[in-house]
């Protein structure tokens, strides 16, 4: 089984630093055209499934990537690799215009992240690691999967709490950083052992 796990393309509240989560933001056009150049670099491998996010801007992703596939790939919704969700910190402005972090509460989940408290209606990082986690056992148990190239489009929190069952490091959850937008970590799995043949790699920067 080899997983090509994606974080979605680029949204008009990337770009302007504020707090996205469970947000159902699409794709600003950078990241229409981010997705596109991914599937381009990406049309030779045979997908046989995708499995992404609810939200529609890993949804469009998953598209945009499966689109000069020569048949069609199934595409199934899975809520548990949906992005963390940030309750009523959504919608909020994380980052000035220099970059720098001005929420005490994003400043701990970027740097300090396992001491990020539960927001008022959100989660923490131990409750998407579970819902990833669950989601994660299932896949790679399955007979049927054993030999197929999986799509995962999911978002940038959500990635890493997937990949936190390959790292194994839970102290260092963000491994070195947020993964880029449409940048694909390639997973192999062969008997339940995993290994890794890609980490973050942006496809769409050498096309």
């Amino acid at each position: 089984m080899r997983l090509y796990i994606v974080r979605h393309g680029v949204t008009t509240w990337n770009a302007l630093k504020k707090v996205q989560g469970s947000a159902d933001i699409p794709l600003a056009e950078a990241g229409i055209r981010l997705a596109r150049l991914t599937g381009e670099a990406l049309k030779q491998v045979p997908f046989d499934l995708c499995y992404t996010s609810p939200l529609g801007r890993a949804r469009q992703t998953a598209e945009l990537i499966l689109a000069p596939q020569p048949a069609e790939v199934p595409v199934i919704e899975d809520a548990r690799i949906q992005e963390i969700d940030f309750g009523v910190l959504e919608g909020t402005r994380f980052k000035d215009e220099s970059g720098r972090v001005i929420s005490r509460e994003m400043d701990v989940f970027f740097n300090d992240p396992l001491n990020f408290k539960r927001p008022e209606n959100g989660e923490n990082i131990a409750d998407i690691c579970k819902r990833t986690r669950d989601f994660w056992e299932e896949i790679i148990a399955r007979p049927d999967l054993q030999d197929k190239n999986i799509l995962i489009t999911s978002h940038g929190c959500a990635v890493r709490a997937l990949l936190q069952n390959v790292y194994q490091n839970p102290k260092d959850f963000w491994h070195g950083k947020v993964p880029p937008n449409c940048s694909v970590n390639l997973i192999e799995v062969i008997s339940g052992k995993t290994r890794i043949l890609e980490e973050d790699k942006v496809y769409a920067a050498q096309v």
